[in-house]
């Protein structure tokens, strides 16, 4: 029998959190809930997170700051490009309405399908996440998190800044719940162009060696070519690695192309 902690407050949900050790996070319960079911996840304590006041969505400045447990569904209506339209594909509709911005941030890799969709977008558009954990509270890039890993990190909220330009594109395979073979996010930053690769591996990963060919001047279909030298695609329940090494470029120089 596990302990639920069911904070009211952000404050007393990092009080509750502390350095992580022996927490099971639940807010959407859509990834949780399964797991428990099926008894892959067994929690010492539960900190439930549905009353914590983490929720909601704001633009100030030019930046739009998400709650953690903002529903995914929110996104697809508020959220700047692309990662409104990542929500939108996001599972179907009854998921989208309970899975959360944050647990599809942290949602682990290695399963036997891709999760995490919403990882590419975030950064494509160079997102800063706020989290409290052992040391406190303190921002980080999206890349450094996603590096890191959301161990001993609970998330409090996400910032992004709206592109220049976005653009979106994917393989999806239909299903009672829609899942992403591959997918490509892509964002003209006031940082310059960024480009992430989802499906290819258990998380989403920069391209930056398209990045830096698209600096250098190269063409999309050529620096497009160059994304095979960032992602070593992986077998899956979903597709192959061949057929990922086949499909992977053409996405990316359509995410390119859109860009323009």
């Amino acid at each position: 029998m596990t302990d639920v902690l069911v904070p009211t407050s952000a404050e007393e949900a990092a009080t509750a959190f502390g350095d992580g050790s022996g927490i099971t996070v639940l807010a959407g319960g859509t990834l949780v809930v399964p797991a428990i079911k099926l008894g892959r996840l067994r929690p010492e304590r539960t900190l439930f997170l549905g009353r914590a006041g983490l929720g909601g969505i704001e633009s100030a400045q030019g930046t739009v700051k998400i709650g953690a447990t903002t529903a995914i569904a929110e996104l697809v209506d508020a959220a700047p490009e692309p990662l409104a339209t990542f929500a939108r594909h996001v599972a179907d509709y009854e998921i989208r309405g309970q899975a959360t911005i944050g647990g599809n941030l942290c949602a682990p890799g290695g399963g036997t399908t891709p999760t995490g969709d919403l990882q590419a977008p975030l950064l494509a558009l160079g997102a800063r996440v706020r989290s409290v954990g052992a040391g406190g509270e303190r921002t980080d890039s999206i890349d450094d998190f996603l590096a890191a890993g959301p161990a001993g990190r609970l998330v409090v909220e996400i910032e992004v800044d709206p592109p220049k330009r976005a653009a979106a594109t994917a393989v999806r395979r239909p299903h009672a719940h829609a899942y992403s073979v591959l997918g490509v996010a892509a964002a003209e930053t006031a940082n310059g162009v960024r480009v992430a690769v989802l499906g290819a591996g258990p998380r989403a990963v920069r391209a930056g060696s398209v990045e830096q060919a698209l600096a250098g001047g190269a063409a999309a279909k050529d620096a497009a070519a160059k994304v095979l030298d960032d992602v070593e695609p992986q077998d899956d329940a979903l597709a192959s690695a061949w057929y990922r090494r086949q499909v992977l470029p053409g996405l990316v120089e359509r995410a390119l192309e859109e860009l323009r």
